[in-house]
């Protein structure tokens, strides 16, 4: 299959979960992971209509995007994100979705950026020692940080599924996403706390049931990723 034809597929599933949720597809954003794959297929799914890519990792995505610089891309950096990289990274990326630390605002607050960062806190519902996130005690605290940081627009909350998990494991990792998000809303009336970014290319389906309004999909678009 073509990217295109992977995007129209990916899409139409989009559209059929939204439905069984009883929401509409223009709340769920698309944003194609590039993880290893060149810039070549990145302009292939750019004229099927992709406008936000993510990469997992800064050197790819400082790599790509001055290659891609002609077209008009949102860059997501969704990976976890070294204090050491947040100088290169931070005034290229349009969201980061992996802050899950302190000392990651305040790298970034060094920065003296013209312009707030829309972030994301990535949390740990799961609870796998293998996964990136704050855990859920610490969330209130590391929000705090961010909603009191001049550097930072704190948008919501991200997560990662659990590996391999059952449609009811997957849905209750994602539900738990939505209740953190609704606590920390109601705690702090100033946020505008409305992107949950949740949902990969095997659990988008029961993300987008649980609320999810960024869905992040590398295989199903791209294929297997290349060695890398």
């Amino acid at each position: 299959m073509t990217i295109r034809e992977r995007l129209d597929q990916v899409r139409e599933e989009i559209a059929a979960a939204c439905a069984e949720a009883g929401r509409s597809p223009d709340e769920v954003v698309l944003v194609a992971v590039t993880k290893t794959h060149p810039p070549e297929r990145i302009r292939e799914a750019h004229a099927a209509g992709v406008r936000a890519v993510g990469e997992n990792r800064a050197q790819e995505l400082l790599a790509k995007r001055p290659l891609l610089a002609d077209l008009d891309l949102e860059w997501h950096m969704i990976g976890h994100l070294q204090t050491n990289k947040a100088k290169a990274v931070a005034p290229q990326t349009a969201l980061l979705h992996s802050v899950d630390r302190v000392d990651l605002i305040r790298a970034i607050e060094k920065l003296a950026l013209p312009h707030r960062l829309d972030v994301l806190l990535q949390v740990n519902t799961t609870g796998e020692a293998t996964k990136s996130g704050v855990e859920p005690a610490e969330l209130p605290a590391l929000a705090d940080a961010a909603r009191r940081s001049p550097a930072l627009r704190l948008r919501g909350l991200m997560t990662i599924g659990p590996l391999g998990g059952t449609e009811l494991e997957n849905r209750r990792a994602f539900a738990a996403l939505r209740a953190h998000r609704d606590q920390l809303a109601a705690a702090h009336r100033d946020l505008e706390l409305t992107v949950l970014s949740m949902g990969m290319s095997g659990d988008f389906r029961e993300a987008i049931l649980e609320g999810s309004t960024l869905v992040r999909i590398g295989s199903r678009i791209f294929g297997e990723r290349e060695a890398g």
